[in-house]
């Protein structure tokens, strides 16, 4: 009997050492969306050289599957509304919407596909595939996660933020026109930042 009593203790100290070592099954992969009323898909690029014009666009939607305590991601897919385009300036907004810029009326989605993650300390690098009028060309974005956070209406909430630079001659963006001193209107190179928060299926 004595040893029996010995054995339990033993296995069960066993069982949580391998849990400590090895992350267990209680937490893993979930499905996450993105909460809209907080979540930024910000853009910045140069103007006439000397200035930056911010942006973003309104209309998307997202999936993430990560395992929110590990901070591990296994999918990142967005899919954006090229029409949603919004720079708080309406005629120019316009003409971004136009086969100028992003072509919304032929081109109506772009859309992202992580394909590759790293976490190295703190920051985490997603590399992945973006399509901008139909062409396809692969991205990487840096970025950190920022927590876990039950929220007050009975749901888990995480949040990352992540920036990267893409330029849009690549995409076939090409509209442009020459200054006097020999810079363009439009600068080439695009800053992309993103502020995601994300909410945790229920089930």
């Amino acid at each position: 009997m004595s040893v029996r009593r010995n054995i339990i203790p033993f296995f069960l100290a066993l069982t949580l050492s391998v849990c400590t070592a090895t992350p267990c099954a209680l937490a893993e992969m979930a499905t996450w969306h993105p909460d809209k009323d907080h979540t930024t898909i910000g853009f910045a690029v140069k103007h006439m050289v000397v200035s930056r014009t911010q942006g973003k666009f309104l209309d998307y939607s997202g999936v993430v599957e990560m395992d929110a305590e590990a901070q591990e991601f296994k999918t990142i897919q967005a899919t954006i509304q090229t029409q949603s385009i919004f720079t708080d300036h309406q005629k120019r907004d316009e003409h971004l919407r136009s086969p100028d810029f992003f072509d919304a009326a032929t081109f109506p989605t772009m859309t992202y596909q992580m394909t590759s993650y790293k976490k190295t300390g703190e920051t985490y690098t997603a590399v992945g595939n973006l399509t901008i009028k139909g062409v396809t060309k692969e991205i990487t974005l840096v970025g950190t996660f920022n927590g876990v956070v039950q929220g007050p209406w009975g749901n888990t909430r995480a949040g990352f933020t992540a920036e990267g630079t893409l330029n849009r001659q690549d995409f076939g963006i090409q509209f442009n026109k020459l200054l006097d001193n020999g810079g363009f209107v439009v600068g080439n190179e695009v800053q992309l930042k993103l502020e995601v928060e994300v909410i945790k299926d229920k089930g």
